[in-house]
């Protein structure tokens, strides 16, 4: 076999691919395409919410979980992280230019509506406990820190009355002067989730994360396609490409950053109404540095 040495054009050719792929993947690991959200509040090891705040790496964090609603009791479960202190967190986010969502739903807890009525009393709950209410005696968690939105985690239970949560919660926008309570729904990625379908197609909200992951095998034999699917559904959307920060947290939905461009991202890009990365979670991608680096 001749020496690389022998022709200098295929040597320059090599060394050029070597150089895009390495900015490929450090421009991704710097900061993502597009907008970043991560969760936080799953792992009691993966630092506060200031801490994550200070990576520079993300766009929006995204406070989960609200893991009991719907029948008169509401837990926030933060999985051992003391509450005492995140309202203060979501203010110093919030001045850096981070946009700080309240997830409800999840893998686990007690949640469901079984009523038009409980519907109407989660929105009023959540305006009041998260949001900019405070009326009616409500406790608020975070203290007056008011979040930016509501993320629609819907894993589990009946599918009736999400539609009818989103119109009451969409509703408290009159209320404010500038901007608004920003809906986000964080669907399976087989299309279509038939959890969160009535709730999104009341065209309220203003962004999908698509979970790229999961132990759907539908995502894993087209990642693409079940994307595109989502984000040709919703063009007034912004659509998420959601996607595990380890292998730990699912070996067989991780994605290497290469593999994650090749597959997904070159063609999502191009999309007038593609949106970023959502990565599951701070904790995950504490360790394994996929997005932050620290």
């Amino acid at each position: 076999m001749a020496s690389l040495r022998h022709h200098p054009c295929l040597l320059l050719l090599l060394l050029l691919a070597a150089l895009l792929f390495s900015h490929l993947v450090a421009g991704l690991a710097a900061t993502g395409p597009g907008d970043i959200a991560v969760y936080w509040g799953r792992h009691k090891d993966e630092g506060t919410l200031r801490e994550a705040c200070d990576t520079g790496a993300y766009t929006t964090v995204i406070i989960s979980f609200l893991s009991a609603f719907g029948h008169g009791t509401y837990t926030l479960d933060l999985s051992g992280h003391p509450v005492a202190g995140v309202g203060d967190d979501i203010k110093y986010c919030q001045s850096k230019g981070v946009l700080v969502l309240l997830s409800i739903g999840g893998q686990g807890g007690e949640y469901w509506l079984p009523s038009s009525q409980s519907a109407a009393d989660v929105a009023d709950y959540l305006w009041n406990a998260f949001l900019a209410g405070g009326g009616a005696g409500v406790p608020r968690p975070f203290g007056d820190a008011q979040v930016n939105g509501v993320d629609f985690f819907i894993d589990q239970g009946a599918t009736e009355h999400y539609d009818e949560l989103a119109r009451r919660l969409y509703g408290y926008n009159k209320y404010y002067r500038g901007g608004g309570i920003t809906l986000a729904a964080t669907p399976r990625c087989a299309y279509p989730d038939n959890r969160l379908a009535a709730a999104l197609a009341t065209g309220l909200f203003n962004r999908i994360h698509v979970r790229m992951f999961g132990g759907d095998l539908q995502c894993e034999w087209g990642q693409f396609d079940s994307w595109n699917k989502w984000a040709a559904a919703y063009p007034g959307s912004r659509v998420f490409v959601g996607v595990v920060a380890s292998p730990e947290a699912d070996k067989d939905a991780y994605l290497f950053q290469k593999d994650l461009y090749y597959g997904i991202l070159q063609f999502a890009e191009k999309l007038p109404n593609y949106g970023g990365l959502m990565i599951w979670d701070r904790y995950y991608d504490k360790k394994n540095h996929y997005i932050s680096s620290s």
